[in-house]
């Protein structure tokens, strides 16, 4: 009877043991857990002004397809990614085509502004749209007879980084 006493006490210690060990496992399972659901939600944000930068890009070129008189004129291509001013009175009808294209770069600047995390963007000659950065956004020089590029930048991590969402535009 000893003896048998002797091995059931020695087996109650094992089964705390793999107790312990599958609530050590158990824990590291759900660790991971947790930083797959953190990478998620961070790549969802990531998605998410990446669809906003499209957006606002398709936007630019649509309100350059209603204005093609000031497209053609060539009152599009901005020089810089600042914020132009607004021409008052000429968010409908009754502008003259360059005011329009104004008005329009002011309107998209500002959602710009409003809608990504250090939003800057420009409407360019380039025939190269998939380069440059807000200071610097390597576009052709006027009269070089290359399609329009839209260029939005924002960032969206932590690290300062630049995203850049181009598109090229022929009238």
């Amino acid at each position: 009877m000893n003896r048998a006493s002797s091995q059931a006490h020695r087996q109650a210690g094992f089964t705390m043991l793999e107790v312990l060990i599958a609530v050590l496992v158990l824990s590291i399972g759900l660790l991971g857990l947790a930083g797959l659901q953190a990478a998620s939600l961070r790549n969802n944000y990531s998605s998410y002004l990446r669809s906003q930068a499209t957006l606002l890009a398709y936007g630019m070129s649509d309100r350059m397809r209603a204005n093609m008189a000031g497209v053609t004129a060539g009152n599009y291509v901005m020089t810089s990614t600042a914020t132009p001013a607004a021409v008052s009175g000429c968010s409908g009808s009754g502008c003259a085509s360059n005011q329009m294209a104004q008005n329009d770069e002011y309107e998209w600047e500002t959602t710009l502004n409003a809608e990504l995390p250090t939003g800057k963007g420009i409407v360019c000659l380039d025939s190269t749209p998939d380069d440059g950065t807000p200071t610097a956004p390597a576009c052709d020089p006027p009269g070089s007879g290359s399609i329009y590029a839209i260029k939005v930048w924002w960032t969206d991590d932590r690290d300062g980084t630049e995203k850049l969402f181009a598109m090229s535009f022929r009238p």
